[in-house]
């Protein structure tokens, strides 16, 4: 082979380099400006919830996001660094849903700069991370026209609120007029001065509002509504009613106008209310005697709603594990932990919910007439039954001796809908005076003002004590700004069912997001069963040291007063056999410890093996089967 064609291969070669360079480069230039985009997590976490598409589609005026973050400060912990460039995501995915009319401004507020006071002048205070850095800021803006609204801080820890968060400050923000909202209770639901002549033990300083009558506020107009009130404003769009404990006839004739009429009617009623039997003066140990319960009488009966006042519902398949007498831990079964297999999948209210805590909830049943739709909402499961709620202040025990189930799931909580008479045929009832029985006969109002049937929209829950804030949140202190935490579904269901009621429903469903940070869930089922094998082996070594004990007490008790002293053999006999028994509990528990990690171990290698070795090992795979087709073509 000449030189010269030596040179000219070399060439082509060179050429044909250079030139795939450019074809990829061209290549890679045309793509980019080509948006490809996948959500590829399990949950959608970049994929925004319809409801948010709604709302972004409806926008008549342009909106600003102005999202604060130190991006430039080394002293940011990298969890925050993480988080802030999820939040951008989704943001981002935010102005591409919207088709422009939102745009995303970005301020990285170093000390001493204009963005730091435009901070500052927006409501986003810095948090101080240590004592000799700069604060720093995690916030966001939404500004549409002359209107704004601010998170002050975007907390990680509430990341599954983070699209409802925002979603709903942009409907906030471009639909500044809040709908008033109504509220009814005969608990301290929006807050109570202190009492001037407080009960023995009871709480004499100022209470404020439930933590989620307080997130209400954000977005409605709360208006507190008398329980003793004989008509309700026309302008009420909704009205919350919260344990109707003891109405009287007038104020039942206010309620079933006021749902005639086109009102929506949200009631949480109660067989045993603990927020009330702890409110009231401690007659006895058990409460007994001081009523708890709450109910609608003679609404439920005219809408066919079955419930039973004095019955509590008890699932053996929904126990939460609280504390009971002596400090033991015990699973209750009347304290219910509601999974999303309790939920109404189907309906948007509770699709998107995952976890309820109601205690000591009731049951309602389906007695409607063919022109009411009956929706249950959370049912218990078929091993259910109802309980006497008196019997549920003795304990457990007492109830389970009593429990027969149902067979049959048992509604919790439903929605109605549909066309329902006046539980007063007869018009308003009189006003009934202290120490007075009820009038025989009602008073008939004027027959343009009384309602004798309607189209009612009521949604009923059979619990109130889940809307406290013991049993829906917690308390953060996040850098030094105070904030609540839901500890599972309640505040969701209820912010469902109020923007259902109020017309608002594009919010709904957006709220229960997965989380960015996802749990090695094969490792956390591995170390479940590693609690309770311990449990098992911990409760076997409790068992044993309290018959040692026993024993122990027993031949002290044989002795007279001259050896209450000394040990006799059968005493050493029963410690050393008790030590022998504790030593080989706790080999097995350490055993126990052992094969956990050794489990979790071999689950990580495999993991690594997978990781590391399944691309090259594709890639193999490829280029010999790719080697293989084209020997065969030759």
């Amino acid at each position: 082979m000449s030189k010269h064609s030596s040179s000219l291969r070399m060439s082509g070669g060179l050429i044909g380099l250079l030139a795939m360079l450019a074809i990829l480069v061209a290549v890679n230039v045309i793509v980019g400006q080509v948006r490809l985009r996948a959500d590829l997590t399990e949950e959608k976490l970049y994929t925004l919830s319809d409801g948010t598409r709604r709302i972004l589609k409806g926008l008549e005026h342009d909106v600003t996001l102005k999202f604060f973050f130190n991006a430039s400060s080394p002293a940011v912990p990298v969890f925050l660094k993480n988080y802030a460039r999820q939040v951008e995501d989704l943001l981002a995915e935010y102005s591409i849903a919207s088709r422009g009319r939102v745009t995303i401004e970005k301020y990285d507020p170093r000390p001493d700069s204009d963005e730091e006071e435009w901070a500052g002048r927006y409501g986003i205070s810095g948090q101080q991370v240590t004592p000799y850095d700069p604060p720093v800021y995690l916030g966001l803006v939404v500004v549409s026209g002359e209107v704004e609204g601010t998170i002050p801080v975007l907390d990680p820890r509430t990341e599954e609120l983070l699209e409802y968060n925002i979603t709903r400050l942009i409907h906030r923000v471009c639909n500044p007029e809040k709908p008033v909202l109504g509220v009814m209770s005969t608990l301290p639901v929006l807050g109570q001065s202190a009492p001037r002549f407080p009960f023995p033990g009871q709480d004499g300083g100022n209470q404020p509002a439930w933590a989620l009558f307080q997130d209400l506020r954000r977005d409605y107009t709360l208006r507190e509504v008398p329980a003793t009130a004989e008509s309700i404003d026309a302008d009420v769009q909704a009205l919350v009613v919260v344990h109707p404990k003891d109405l009287q006839e007038t104020t039942l004739y206010a309620l079933d106008q006021f749902a005639l009429r086109g009102g929506r009617l949200l009631v949480f009623v109660d067989p045993l209310s603990l927020t009330d039997l702890e409110s009231q003066p401690q007659q006895n140990m058990y409460g007994i005697g001081q009523k708890a319960s709450s109910d609608l009488g003679v609404l439920f009966n005219a809408w066919g709603v079955g419930y039973d006042p004095d019955k509590v519902l008890m699932d053996p398949r929904a126990v939460t594990r609280v504390r009971g007498a002596g400090n033991s831990v015990e699973d209750n079964p009347v304290v219910l932990s509601l999974r999303n297999n309790s939920l109404n999948s189907d309906d948007v209210l509770t699709a998107k919910l995952e976890t309820l805590l109601m205690p000591f909830a009731g049951a309602l049943s389906d007695k409607t007439a063919d022109s009411v739709t009956f929706t249950p909402l959370i049912n218990s499961s078929a091993t259910a039954g109802l309980a006497d709620s008196m019997t549920a202040r003795f304990g457990i025990q007492a109830l389970r001796s009593s429990f027969r189930p149902s067979g049959t799931p048992l509604a919790l909580a439903a929605r109605l809908t549909g066309t329902v008479k006046s539980a007063f045929p007869n018009g308003k009832p009189e006003g009934r005076k202290d120490g007075e029985a009820d009038p025989e006969e009602a008073s008939p109002e004027p027959a343009e003002s009384h309602l004798v049937e309607g189209t009612v929209t009521v949604i009923i829950v059979a619990d109130t004590d889940m809307l406290t804030d013991r049993f829906s949140v917690e308390t953060l202190n996040f850098f030094g700004t105070v904030a609540s935490r839901p500890m599972n579904d309640n505040i969701n269901l209820l912010a469902n069912s109020v923007e259902q009621v109020t017309g608002s429903a594009d919010l709904i469903g957006i709220r229960s997001r997965g989380r960015f940070n996802r749990p090695f869930d094969r490792v956390e089922a591995l170390e479940q069963k590693a609690r309770d094998v311990w449990q098992a082996k911990e409760e076997s070594l409790q068992k044993q040291l309290e018959d040692t004990q026993n024993q122990l007490r027993e031949l002290q008790n044989q002795k007279d007063d001259s050896q209450r002293f000394i040990l006799s053999d059968e005493q050493r006999r029963a410690i050393a056999s008790f030590k022998d028994q504790e030593q080989r509990i706790r080999q097995e528990l350490k055993e126990v410890r052992r094969s956990l990690r050794s489990d979790i171990e071999r689950l990580g290698v495999g993991i690594k093996t997978v990781n590391i070795a399944m691309m090259p090992l594709a890639v193999v795979v490829f280029g010999i089967s790719y080697g293989l087709i084209r020997s065969r073509r030759r």
